[in-house]
């Protein structure tokens, strides 16, 4: 690490995670596993994975903050607020940080589809979630068609699928560029990025924890609500957002790889 380009590189991704911590999208945890994920995508992939990861990082973080006052409602109803702490930032990039590992080991083409597709996915689901809370019609869940309200996990809207699948396309095709990939890849990679959002709506609407406040009776993700625990109205209390967007984001990785396999 003594090469003058590593050390850029170390400082690159310290300066970026001090950033993300200044600028309130990072906690100081989520800054640190921030630091550690970059670490590890430099390692496999150099700047370019840097290049593709900050691309996330950087439209995640700036969709969040966009009309952040019409989005203060779901404040009552989410889990977690608009800063990512290190949970969240392990869910989202932990596929792909292990993917860029893997390929610095064994140098297989295999991980590289693994890796842009795993952030095509998480990207497709910020993005969907993001862009989709400020849709004027309310959304429907995806399997009953019943409207609900906004930001409630498993439902989708018109504005939110598209938002979903430029998110999934925004990654791809910077994938092909920066990696230089046939655009067939690109194709996969925006297509099964997309799914992982679809795979993330399904287990948001059936397997997602949800619970009753028996104070206000709102239904929330949150565990405590108005300082009492509310009661488990729907899935289980182990899956919550984290665990639902790590796996959708696992599902898109293992299918992406045995596209790769098969081809």
């Amino acid at each position: 690490m003594s090469n003058p380009i590593h050390i850029l590189g170390l400082l690159l991704i310290g300066l970026i995670s001090l950033a993300g911590w200044k600028i309130k999208s990072l906690t100081l945890s989520g800054a640190a596993a921030a630091c550690l994920t970059g670490l590890l995508i430099y390692l496999g992939y150099g700047f370019h994975g840097l290049f593709l990861l900050g691309a996330f990082f950087s439209s995640s973080s700036l969709l969040s903050k966009y009309k952040r006052n019409k989005k203060k409602v779901l404040d009552e109803m989410l889990e977690k607020g608009d800063r990512r702490d290190s949970v969240q930032v392990i869910a989202n990039g932990g596929i792909s940080s292990i993917a860029s590992f893997l390929f610095w080991l064994t140098g297989a083409d295999l991980w590289t589809a693994v890796f842009c597709t795993s952030i095509a996915a998480a990207n497709s689901d910020t993005w969907a979630s993001e862009i989709g809370t400020l849709s004027k019609k309310a959304p429907r869940m995806l399997l009953s068609l019943k409207k609900t309200v906004r930001g409630t996990s498993g439902a989708v809207s018109l504005l939110g699928t598209a938002a979903a699948a430029a998110g999934a396309g925004f990654i791809a095709i910077l994938s092909v560029f920066v990696f230089n990939l046939d655009w067939q890849w690109g194709v996969m990679i925006a297509l099964i990025g997309f799914g992982g959002n679809l795979a993330d709506t399904l287990l948001g609407g059936t397997v997602q924890v949800k619970y009753e406040c028996p104070v206000c009776k709102e239904v929330t993700e949150k565990k405590i609500h108005c300082g009492v625990k509310g009661r488990v109205v729907q899935g289980y209390s182990f899956f919550n957002n984290d665990v639902v967007n790590m796996i959708s984001i696992c599902m898109a990785a293992a299918l992406s790889a045995g596209v790769v396999i098969l081809l």
